[in-house]
């Protein structure tokens, strides 16, 4: 976090030196900001970090040696380490996940107005997150088809019996039907009769949908 007679420290690492360029100029002409060091790979961030003390780092995500999401953990697991922003063009769900699990506070897209990311450098020093307006959005559907998806699979095993649910349960664990017949007490035949009627009732067509239908449940 800066002092309070001093500026915001930003470190840029970013692969292309023409958008590392573009980044220090919006950001260093910007007041209370200033653009202390860049970096060009995600394996040089560690030591740009111990040379130039950022309060901010703006992270690329695409990088040849280190990508900015393995970065980003290795920052975030240092002692008062510097708040990251992941600034790129590849907003995949993944990378939006991964970057956030790694420790990012934010994740902008490279198309984001320079007000914005100014904006988004001081909203995180102060310890708030910041996400682009798309990502909030894709973030909220992603949640939403999760949700969809859990109730549609919950409803659809309580359609079945108790036995099947059980035998669902043992697919959905990656169980064979011989450890579902030894685990539950019952013969192998047994087992397939039950499997037969849950894709029946269920209208599947093979046990991988019974293992997925479990896994959208929170089976698994």
């Amino acid at each position: 976090m800066a002092g309070v007679n001093r500026p915001l420290r930003v470190l840029i690492v970013d692969d292309d030196p023409l958008v590392r360029a573009g980044l220090s100029m919006m950001i260093d002409g910007a007041g209370g900001i200033e653009v202390v060091g860049e970096a060009s790979d995600g394996d040089e961030v560690t030591a740009a970090a111990d040379a130039h003390a950022p309060d901010v780092v703006l992270m690329d995500l695409r990088m040849p040696r280190v990508d900015g999401i393995t970065a980003t953990g290795r920052l975030r697991a240092r002692s008062r380490p510097p708040e990251v922003i992941v600034l790129t063009t590849f907003d995949t769900d993944e990378n939006i996940l991964h970057a956030l699990r790694a420790g990012a506070s934010g994740f902008l897209l490279k198309d984001t107005r320079p007000a914005k990311i100014v904006e988004a450098v001081r909203t995180v020093a102060a310890g708030d997150p910041i996400l682009s307006p798309q990502i909030t959005r894709r973030l909220m559907d992603r949640t939403a088809v999760q949700a969809g998806a859990y109730k549609k699979a919950r409803a659809a095993l309580a359609t079945l019996s108790p036995r099947e649910n059980e035998v669902a349960l043992g697919i959905a664990r990656g169980r064979s039907n011989a450890e579902i017949a030894e685990e539950l007490f019952m013969t192998v035949a047994t087992v397939k009769a039950h499997v037969s009627h849950i894709l029946t009732k269920l209208d599947l067509d093979n046990r991988t949908q019974i293992a997925l239908l479990g896994h959208d449940a929170g089976l698994a």
